[in-house]
């Protein structure tokens, strides 16, 4: 702030103040302040400062009641309630009865005369709003064609008043801001009487496009768009002001200011659909106004402008919140690597998934495999970070080096010295299962901040021999894939590939145990019954013993109850076998397991109960598509047919090899995330975070660099605590912002035909039925046997949804991803890469699934499902 002298403590100049006046400025105010001082068009006008909000609280006896409802705040958030202790009623009616001390309503008063009195809009500047990732729009009060001094002190205290709303306390709890640091000044203003205003958006809020300017605007005073009142004119324009596309407006309300002090609320007829209303010379204005404001603060604005007497004026300016990246566009190699990776890159990676797992597990894995042939691709900038948080995911463009050229005799020397039905026998296999069974093994709470650090550094290093087992042993499988193809190729029996590569796994020995635990539920009456009235928490709960079985056979917590005593023995063997299963995504180690989180598997096995095995298993498609390759006249001679058949089993074993070593991979999740879960307690303990898994707003370097805990000096537990709520804020924010924009990765089709959604055709057969849409494990429950599984994506979790469902269509992935695969295993058609199902088909519509062409589209024939099995032999072609 400009010094102006002690008069001007409470009172000061909107130009007295800049961007670094946060404090006493607050966040409109600083911002306004800016503005004014580089030459922007703001009307005239002063700042009632933090100070003038600090003194009237001090002295009286506001002080203590906003201490006590701190304090109260403080309490529950501690106790983990989000709900209750919001109530700022108490609060407010406190300042209204509380009167302005004498010298800040002189302060206020000459400021008002010297702006030269008037109508004057009153607005609300907190220490915390129109920061980025927290914008505060609309959580304190604003009052408009305020005219005369008393009307101005008292709308000023109105809106010191305002800090304390329950939407605005209800926003700072959101947002983790301890609502004891928070402070407000408020800005006065002279009215601007316009004849048009609005909002302005510096990059297009849907798109993200820097390159588009975008303008919503009405008649009279911009509040009536601002409070969503009014439907208002739409502009979108590029950066020099060209109209791009306008949509008219309703003027369902329309305010303007009286005579006496305060608005009015009235209309006027919606304009002509053919001409936009403001025109061209102020549009070009606006355009040029919002590109040079988002150049000077360096990142997209959000403007609230006026239209007056030939002139626009600024009034207010504040970051862009939830605005998307840019838009890339993607070649035909990078759209192939986002369709792949769209399964996987479900959900925002935290900074300890980026500098834990994620890179030192599948970004490394994938970097070592390409070098391996001479490919090189920068695969860290494919998650680009803002404030620390990542916001999207690009997918790389891979480049051959010199080593490519050596490739083929690399890949053959190794497929020659590696044979994938061995790879278990492998001493590196060996030693990383003795690795993690060491680390599973520790007792993580008795370790030293030091050695729990080490069990990370120790989990991450271990991942190493997998993926130097993967470039070993992944090109025989190539080979054997390969072989197989150009033989059936020659016979023409390509459509047989999909249904003779089904294997063996241990995704299936999964499957075969959730089946038998299902069993086991479906032959006890008891069990059964609890089954069916407890939803997935509460049967996580029975199984732990924290709870009393069904009471309609007099259950209680028996311990001679011998089927659920068989049934927890059972189930702490299936998760002690398979319980490192990611419940979200194999490249996060954010979310957690399923021995985390054994109602996600409790929720399958219910799902299981009223399963019909019925239909065709997928070994009996394998033996009947064995059976037809084998009837073929060149294969009559029986050393042809065997030399087929070993070329058959090579590529099943590398099939298997392929879901075997991501099985595998991922044992490494569970002590990982362990360790760092102990960290995020003991961080939690020392009250530097809220709870534990707030760890993951932290990079591993970040947690690296504490000494100890306890013992964390002040300084450095307070700089952490801010970088963990910074980033959990910034993470808030681009909470509806999609980490890959499917329309990006799987282009549109042309408008026309009667397909609702099209994608790749990856499963064949039609099924009709109706549409499921399941987003996350969560909602596995909701799938019923027959329904069209609609779903953003899959991963092995999702597999005992397929033999329930008739058919799946998913938002990512080709026909060679896992949801692919797994469907022509089961028999089901598929579309895959869709992009928008999830969002274009809605759960219960009756839809038909045509997965030779990859549509989806309304069913003619009369609500129910008629599922029709692919033809023998799946698709044309095999897995990628």
């Amino acid at each position: 702030m400009t010094d102006r002298g002690p008069a001007q403590r409470f009172a000061a100049p909107i130009d007295a103040f800049g961007r670094d006046d946060l404090d006493r400025a607050g966040g409109k105010g600083a911002n306004l302040g800016e503005l004014v001082r580089n030459g922007f068009l703001v009307p005239g006008g002063f700042i009632v400062t933090t100070d003038a909000y600090t003194a009237a609280v001090e002295r009286t006896d506001l002080a203590e009641r906003i201490a006590e409802h701190v304090a109260g705040l403080r309490a529950t958030d501690a106790g983990g309630d989000t709900a209750p202790a919001t109530d700022g009623a108490a609060l407010r009616a406190a300042f209204d009865a509380a009167a302005v001390p004498d010298d800040i309503r002189a302060a206020i008063a000459d400021a008002y005369a010297e702006l030269g009195g008037g109508p004057v809009a009153v607005r609300s500047s907190a220490t915390a709003e129109d920061l980025p990732g927290a914008a505060f729009a609309g959580q304190q009060d604003t009052y408009l064609n305020i005219i005369g001094e008393r009307a101005v002190i008292d709308a000023v205290a109105r809106c010191w008043a305002s800090l304390w709303t329950d939407r605005a306390i209800a926003y700072r709890r959101h947002r983790g801001i301890d609502s004891g640091e928070v402070s407000i000044a408020v800005v006065v203003q002279s009215m601007v009487e316009a004849e048009s205003a609005g909002v302005m958006f510096s990059a297009n809020p849907v798109t993200g496009d820097r390159g588009e300017v975008v303008i919503d605007a009405s008649s009279g005073l911009g509040e009536a768009v601002v409070s969503g009142l009014v439907t208002p004119d739409h502009y979108v324009l590029d950066t020099s002001g060209k109209l791009k596309e306008w949509r008219g407006g309703r003027r369902e309300v329309v305010i303007h200011g009286t005579a006496d002090g305060g608005v009015t609320h009235g209309s006027e007829p919606a304009p002509p659909p053919d001409k936009p209303q403001l025109p061209a010379p102020v549009l070009r204005e606006l355009a040029s106004l919002g590109t040079r404001v988002a150049a000077h603060f360096g990142r997209p604005q959000d403007m609230e402008w006026a239209y007056a007497d030939g002139e626009v004026r600024l009034l207010q300016a504040r970051p862009m919140t939830a605005v998307p990246p840019p838009p890339v566009r993607l070649n035909p190699v990078q759209r192939r690597i986002g369709s792949m990776v769209m399964d996987y890159a479900t959900q925002r990676p935290y900074p300890l998934d980026m500098t834990t797992w994620l890179a030192h597990g599948p970004v490394k894995m994938v970097a070592v495999m390409m070098a391996s042939v001479g490919i090189r691709a920068d695969l860290p900038k494919s998650f680009p970070e803002e404030d620390g948080v990542v916001t999207r995911y690009i997918p790389p463009m891979p480049r051959p080096t010199l080593k490519v050229l050596a490739a083929p005799f690399s890949i053959a020397a190794r497929a020659r010295r590696h044979d994938p039905a061995r790879w278990t026998n492998d001493a590196r296999f060996l030693a990383f299962e003795r690795g993690i069974d060491e680390l599973n093994d520790r007792d993580l709470e008795a370790l030293t901040w030091a050695e729990l650090l080490r069990v990370p550094r120790t989990a991450m290093d271990l991942l190493g021999e997998v993926t130097d087992l993967r470039v070993d042993y992944l090109p025989a499988a190539l080979v054997a894939l390969l072989r197989l193809r150009l033989a059936l190729a020659r016979l023409g029996l390509t459509t047989l590939m999909a249904d003779l590569l089904i294997a063996p796994t241990r995704t299936t020995d999964c499957n075969r145990a959730l089946e038998a635990l299902a069993e086991q539920v479906r032959r006890s009456p008891r069990l059964y019954a609890d089954f069916a009235r407890l939803d997935p928490d509460e049967l996580a709960e029975l199984v732990a013993g924290t709870t009393a079985p069904a009471t309609e056979y007099e259950h209680t917590e028996a311990p001679d109850d011998p089927d659920l005593a068989r049934f927890r023995a059972d189930f702490r063997a299936f998760l002690a076998e398979y319980g490192h299963r990611e419940t979200a995504s194999p490249i996060l180690i954010s979310p957690p397991t399923w021995i985390e989180s054994p109602a996600t598997v409790l929720g399958l096995i219910r799902m299981l109960l009223d399963q019909d095995t019925a239909g065709a298993a997928p070994g009996d498609r394998s033996r009947a598509a064995e059976e037809r390759l084998l009837a073929h006249p060149r294969l009559r001679r029986a050393g042809r047919r065997a030399r087929m058949m070993r070329r058959v089993e090579a590529a099943r074993v590398g099939m298997a090899l392929r879901e075997d070593t991501h099985f595998y991979f991922t044992r490494s999740m569970p002590p990982l995330r362990r360790s760092l879960m102990e960290m995020g307690r003991r961080l939690r303990d020392a009250g530097v975070l809220r709870t534990p898994g707030d760890v993951f707003h932290l990079r591993f370097e970040e947690l690296e660099s504490i000494a100890d805990v306890p013992g964390l000096p002040p300084e450095q537990a307070e700089a952490l605590r801010a970088t963990a709520l910074r980033r959990a804020a910034k993470r808030d924010e681009l909470a509806g912002v999609r980490l890959i924009d499917p329309t990006a990765i799987f282009p549109r089709p042309p408008e026309g035909g009667d397909a609702l959604v099209s994608g790749t055709p990856a499963s064949g057969g039609r099924a009709t039925g109706p549409a499921r849409v399941i987003r996350d494990p969560a909602e596995f429950g909701e799938l019923r046997r027959g329904d069209i599984l609609v779903c953003p994506y899959t991963n092995p979790a999702w597999t005992p949804l397929f033999q329930r469902a008739a058919a799946v269509v998913v938002d990512s992935g080709g026909a060679g991803s896992h949801a692919a695969i797994v469907a022509r295993e089961y028999g089901i058609p598929a579309v895959m890469g869709t992009g928008v199902a999830t969002t274009e088909l809605t759960s219960g519509r009756i839809v038909t699934v045509d997965g030779d062409v990859g549509e989806v589209s309304a069913a003619q024939d009369a609500p129910g499902a008629t599922a029709v099995p692919a033809a023998k032999g799946g698709t044309e072609g095999g897995p990628s």
